[in-house]
């Protein structure tokens, strides 16, 4: 690529924002010359330009050189934002309090996750006792420099003797699963590479575990398409090489498996999936040689709850819509029944099991509720929650007389609870101590229309004095698809937008399963316009009724959120200030031929496929930027070891967007800012999540034409 960096014809503009005289002007650097291709695909008689094809190529020196000059010009203008550092500092303050999570208990110790407030990845300690002082049994910040090595995955052999742990580096989806030997915390030789969206799940007799991986990749390892999932069992003390192939399907190279053994040793299944909704069951005794399928594929959704007795129990969307719970007698498969009967408003979204009881938790207008019942489907009772909000937790073992859960919403970190599984009492065990006054703000929820009727709720967090002028900053997130319920959970960058007088808005928009697999499927394939209507219906709900303005909304999303947020962004770019678009799906005609992409073909369609792809193309992100638009000020964030959405979708959508953006020679920037070292987002340090959000609003902050004041001086 030629002369990649020349500048484009259109000279330093200064950012100068209605209503922002004491705003300080930003200088707008030249965006850099992307090279225009003249690559041209044809989809069934439609001709397509793909300008930027080359950008798909991670590991060229223009596409490296490229990353550098785009960071050059974000950096260039974010730097000159005075009040970035204030911002950042009181980001910090925000995310610098210690952490906790429950507690569980794995042999003769309860083990937990605890962050003293700003360490890059949470330790793993232990403790003979829940509330006693813990020891250190392992701590991932001494697996790298720089803490981008994360815990992807953990878990305990049946009798506590041993801990598995998948490493993920930089943010990658592939992991490394190592073995540490719980009686002296050393670890085992024992390493299991070219593992993805697996961890180890240990066989009960806890002398191995099973695991799902992928043939080592011939090239482009953080973009090559992976295939053939096989799942293998692993001894311990033994080489990878000698890893047993418990299953793999040579005809359907596209499909996910995992393994699920029985805690009595006697049963094992599979677990198949063709994408990221729809499954199948496999089940053999494990004397057996084959496997048998069990509840066949892949139209709806089987997730298995427990297995006892020779009974399994499974939680499923097949003929319910919000999921109910039955099971199955592996003897005679014929013999079914119904234990938690469908509700008919609210969603079970999952049933652990603990002490001889099932728990099933609840969505309720998108905040949990739940249920305590025998396994035979009796109701023991409600469990009374101490608050409103989300709940994590309720699982444990056969044994246990007492579980430990997490509740946390948009204005308190997750505070643990005792629960006594036979008074069904909860007691506080664990609230954290932070660094802002929960009394000064509240959260709300309303329902708007969508355009077609449709009825959508949304979370609105405020200050308690928030004045409905029509004035206020404004963020408003949504998700909207893959079954994914937004529900309400704590984010220190939410605490300081709304300390500065902004309102901070969850949308709950179809293609989610908030109110179960009808809400999902309204939202998928040939109706996923329906999702950017809820979007859109959003952002004109919170202008009509006085939260925000046009000039003062922001509009964020990530991964299928920023496809969300790309797509809302071309087609009403006259209804927001700010587009806040992250790691998202931008090219809707290539996402499938990248890393695991094929799986989204269930949510989104192929366009391998002409009828789907007709309705793809008329809102892929990339493909609907036009010239003679003048869109919001936009920054787009990605990260160069994004194996799940591969960073080309941003890096393509970003240089469109500027070289409409510059053709029309509209002031407003289009920035892209790319982040070293990370993935999609699991597992980002701390320090690098800080960096990213204090980055995020001060642009925010600088192009609604707002001044970050330091807390205080309201």
């Amino acid at each position: 690529m030629k002369n990649w960096c020349t500048a484009v014809a259109l000279g330093a503009f200064a950012a100068l924002f209605a209503g922002c005289s004491n705003m300080k002007t930003i200088k707008l650097m030249p965006y850099p010359t992307t090279e225009r291709g003249e690559v041209v695909d044809n989809y069934f008689g439609t001709e397509v330009a793909d300008p930027y094809r080359w950008l798909e190529d991670d590991n060229s020196d223009a596409t490296a050189a490229w990353v550098e000059a785009q960071n050059a010009v974000t950096q260039d203008y974010l730097s000159q934002i005075p009040f970035r550092g204030a911002i950042r500092e009181r980001l910090t303050e925000l995310w610098n309090y210690p952490k906790e999570s429950a507690p569980a208990k794995h042999g003769d110790w309860w083990y937990y996750a605890y962050n003293d407030g700003l360490q890059n990845q949470s330790v793993i300690y232990r403790t003979q006792e829940p509330g006693t002082p813990g020891e250190v049994f392992l701590d991932p910040n001494t697996l790298s420099d720089d803490g981008t090595v994360a815990l992807a995955a953990m878990s305990f052999s049946k009798d506590g003797r041993y801990f598995a742990y998948s490493a993920a580096a930089s943010g990658s989806d592939w992991v490394e699963i190592r073995v540490i030997n719980t009686a002296d915390k050393s670890l085992a030789e024992d390493r299991i590479e070219w593992v993805k969206f697996s961890g180890a799940v240990w066989a009960p007799d806890s002398e191995g575990f099973y695991y799902s991986a992928y043939d080592a990749p011939e090239k482009g390892v953080f973009s090559s398409q992976n295939q053939f999932q096989k799942v293998y069992y692993h001894k311990l003390g033994t080489p990878q090489t000698a890893d047993r192939l418990i299953y793999e399907d040579k005809a359907h190279p596209l499909r996910y498996f995992s393994a699920w053994p029985s805690e009595d040793g006697k049963w094992l299944f599979v677990v198949g999936s063709e994408g990221t909704s729809g499954t199948e069951i496999l089940y053999k005794k494990v004397s057996d040689a084959k496997f048998r399928t069990l509840l066949p594929g892949f139209d709806a959704d089987y997730d298995i709850a427990e297995c006892r007795n020779d009974q399994l129990y499974y939680r499923t969307n097949r003929g319910a819509s919000n999921y109910a719970l039955r099971r199955i007698d592996l003897n005679d498969p014929a013999k079914r029944e119904t234990v938690i009967p469908e509700h008919d408003r609210n969603l079970l979204e999952g049933v652990g099991s603990a002490g001889g009881s099932l728990f099933a938790v609840y969505l309720e207008d998108a905040q949990n509720k739940v249920y305590q019942y025998d396994f035979d489907g009796k109701l023991i009772r409600e469990a009374a929650l101490p608050a409103i909000g989300t709940v994590g937790g309720f699982d444990g073992e056969e044994e246990d007389a007492e579980i430990y859960y997490a509740l946390t919403n948009y204005t308190a970190p997750a505070t643990i609870y005792r629960y006594d599984i036979a008074s069904g009492e909860s007691t506080l065990y664990k609230a954290p101590q932070v660094n802002f006054d929960p009394e000064l703000f509240t959260t709300e929820q309303v329902f708007y229309t969508s355009k077609d009727g449709t009825q959508v709720p949304m979370f609105i967090t405020h200050r308690k004095d928030m004045k409905l002028n029509g004035k206020n900053p404004c963020y408003l997130y949504a998700y909207g698809g893959f079954q994914i319920n937004q529900t309400p959970g704590f984010n220190p960058s939410a605490i300081m937008f709304v300390e500065q007088g902004g309102i901070y808005c969850v949308a709950n928009l179809r293609g989610g399963s908030e109110y179960g697999e009808a809400w999902h499927k309204a939202g998928m394939k040939e109706h996923k316009q329906n999702v950017f209507d809820d979007f859109i219906a959003a952002a004109e709900y919170l202008i009509k009724n006085k939260y925000t303005s046009s000039d003062k909304l922001a509009i964020a999303g990530g991964s299928n959120g920023g496809l969300l947020v790309g797509a809302c962004e071309v087609q009403r770019p006259d209804l927001y200030a700010v587009c806040l678009p992250a790691v998202g799906v931008m090219d809707m005609l290539r996402y499938h031929k990248f890393t695991i992409g094929w799986g989204w073909a269930v949510e989104y369609g192929s366009s391998d496929n002409e009828e789907e792809f007709a309705y793809i193309y008329k809102y892929s992100p990339l493909h609907n930027i036009r010239e003679g638009v003048e869109y919001p000020a936009t920054l787009v964030t990605t990260a160069d070891h994004d194996d799940r959405v591969v960073p080309a979708h941003s890096f393509k959508f970003a240089a469109q967007m500027q070289h409409c953006q510059a053709a029309g020679n509209y002031p407003t920037p289009i920035l892209i800012r790319i982040e070293s070292k990370a993935g999609h987002g699991a597992g980002k340090p701390t320090s690098k999540r800080i960096d990213e959000a204090a980055d995020t609003y001060a642009f925010l902050f600088q192009n609604i034409g707002v001044p970050y004041r330091k807390v205080g001086d309201r």
